[in-house]
């Protein structure tokens, strides 16, 4: 697949980066509709999030106009300087990484939605920050499925007494538990971690404290999206599968 000018350099018409996005995602609409109807659900349950990691602004606006409005950041100041740049336009932003008390007043003023809450400490701060701008903030608890030390996210045997803490924060709606996968080409080892999801939230969504809905499971990437449709997947957050491979790392662009 090739990539547009603002990722290798080349020259591209915007009409046929429009043309392509569009394309790929009608491509990733299609594997969508082809796991919902191998694991019998309706492809109107599964939301689908375009993460923008490291695509410029020239590109979100293609993808705008080939339909898109909500997308999802991994970086704060990233998202932070997009959203402030595509002001213009009618979109929503995810924040769906890890989140800094100190970048909680960022998050507070432009997203719709978080998807990496995993202290206290951060929905204190989102909260005390929410207030202050007289907005809500509907946020998803992440789950280390995979118990990699690497990963973010609450050990599975913390989230019960992690939302019994929750109502004390009445900005933040809880709508969900997220996750991400073990990185791995063996489709047991990505399964086990959504099962392992699914089976957490199914266990604690009965006797859930009020105003705390575990309805949504965010899990599955471009990877492995279908994986966890397959395994009860609201929202899948799907990336390169839209906007083509990054030529480069990660360490690239965000040094340690």
């Amino acid at each position: 697949m090739t990539a547009s000018a603002d990722t290798h350099g080349t020259d591209r018409d915007d009409t046929e980066d429009v043309a392509l996005i569009r394309r790929n995602l009608q491509a990733v609409h299609a594997r969508i509709d082809a796991a919902c109807t191998r694991a019998g659900r309706s492809p109107s349950e599964v939301r689908l999030l375009p993460v923008t990691k490291t695509v410029p602004e020239r590109r979100i606006r293609h993808a705008i106009e080939a339909g898109c409005t909500i997308f999802g950041e991994n970086k704060v100041q990233e998202a932070r300087m997009k959203a402030e740049a595509l002001s213009d336009l009618p979109v929503r932003w995810s924040v769906v990484g890890h989140l800094q008390t100190n970048k909680a007043k960022y998050v507070a003023r432009f997203a719709s939605e978080f998807q990496a809450l995993d202290s206290a400490k951060i929905a204190e701060a989102l909260d005390r920050r929410l207030q202050i701008e007289g907005r809500a903030l509907d946020v998803f608890v992440q789950v280390n499925s995979s118990d990699e030390k690497s990963k973010y996210g609450l050990a599975p045997d913390e989230v019960e007494p992690f939302l019994k803490l929750l109502p004390r924060y009445p900005a933040l709606k809880v709508r969900g538990l997220m996750t991400l996968a073990v990185l791995s080409a063996d489709h047991r080892r990505v399964r086990e971690c959504f099962v392992r999801l699914r089976t957490l939230r199914d266990r604690l969504r009965a006797d859930a404290p009020n105003g705390v809905e575990l309805h949504e499971l965010s899990m599955g990437m471009s990877g492995d999206f279908e994986v966890a449709i397959e395994e009860g997947a609201t929202v899948i957050r799907v990336g390169q599968a839209i906007f083509g491979p990054r030529l480069l790392p990660d360490s690239y662009y965000w040094p340690a």
